[in-house]
This record gives C-alpha cells, structure tokens and sequence, in this order.
C-alpha cells in the first residue's frame, strides 16, 4: 500500500480542506484498491448515499477520479466514484477526444464511510479487462465545501487551468503495490 497526497490547483484554492489523501493497492488478482480522505470531512458538501450504479455528471459536485492509460497509444480511460456510492466509467481515444461509456465486466465496489470512519470512500476496481498494463495513471478529486467553493485536487498538474486529462496528471507507473488481497473474496 501507498499513500499518496494530491495537491490542491493553484488557480482554485480551498477554503477549509487542509489535506486530501488516497492510498492504493494492487492486488495479484488486478484488482486495484483506493482509499481516499478528506481533512477536515466536515468541510465537504456530501451528496446523500444513493444505490450503488453507474450514473454520469458526478464531477458536477465532491467526486474522485481515477484515470488509467495503457502502455499503448493515445487512449485512456477515466473512472469516477462519488461519496454517494454511484460511479461512471469512460473511454478516450485522446486528450479530450472521442469520449464514450466503458463496458466493463464486473462494475466496481464503492462504498463510503461512516463519520467515525478515517476512509471517506474506498473503491475496489478491477483493472483484468485492461489491455497492455502496466501503463500510467492519475488520481484526482473535484471537492466541493459546505459553502460552495470547488477546488481541484491531483497528484500532479499540467499547466494553465485545472485539466485533470493532461498528460501531466498521469503521474504513477503501474503496477503501484501489492499487499493485502480484494475485500471481495
């Protein structure tokens, strides 16, 4: 397991979010696991639990991101996961480009935390339907605060406005851990 802090875009600023941190965890099977946090979680504007589904436009308020591009090519493909427990996935044939649903084989797990709970949100994705892993990836959170200030965090930024598809923000090799096996089994 690695813990990794994202960083806040300059140009978008919190005002009461001190620290967002994620941990991540590959396991054997290719499944990879996050954990993310939110310092201080009071500060957050949390949409209410909802059924576990896909559902798009979840960047629109507090939402993590996760984005995966093979070894091969300019595609990639873009994960979201909302403290309501709903997801979206996405293909790109490039940057910004050729944007359409992700077919996956089994969707992922989403679940978020009680109050007392350090882990706001932990996700369990599997990464096997992947073609030509290893490749890079990139972590992001849009956070949304109890008075409506958004701010844009990711482990890296590219230049100019917040931009979580630039190339940039694909910041880790994979495979990134591999330590404790899938709550699924």
């Amino acid at each position: 397991m690695e813990t990794y802090r994202l960083i806040p875009h300059p140009y978008s600023p919190p005002d009461r979010v001190k620290a967002v941190e994620v941990d991540v965890m590959l396991d054997p099977g290719d499944d990879i696991m996050l954990d993310f946090r939110v310092e201080p979680r009071e500060a957050l504007l949390m949409p209410p639990w909802r059924e576990n589904v896909r559902t798009d436009r979840l960047w629109e308020t507090t939402c993590f991101e996760l984005f995966v591009r093979p070894n091969d090519g300019a595609g990639y493909f873009e994960f979201n996961f909302s403290p309501s427990t709903q997801w979206a996935a996405y293909r790109f044939s490039g940057h910004r480009e050729g944007m359409e649903p992700l077919a996956l084989g089994l969707d992922p797990f989403v679940s978020r935390g009680l109050e007392d709970d350090p882990d706001l949100l932990s996700v369990d994705l599997d990464l096997g339907f992947f073609p030509n892993l290893p490749g890079r990836i990139g972590i992001s959170a849009i956070i949304e605060e109890a008075g409506g200030r958004r701010s844009y965090w990711a482990l890296a930024h590219g230049p100019g406005e917040p931009d979580f598809h630039h190339p940039a923000c694909f910041a880790l090799d994979l495979p990134v851990a591999t330590t404790r096996p899938s709550p699924r089994t």
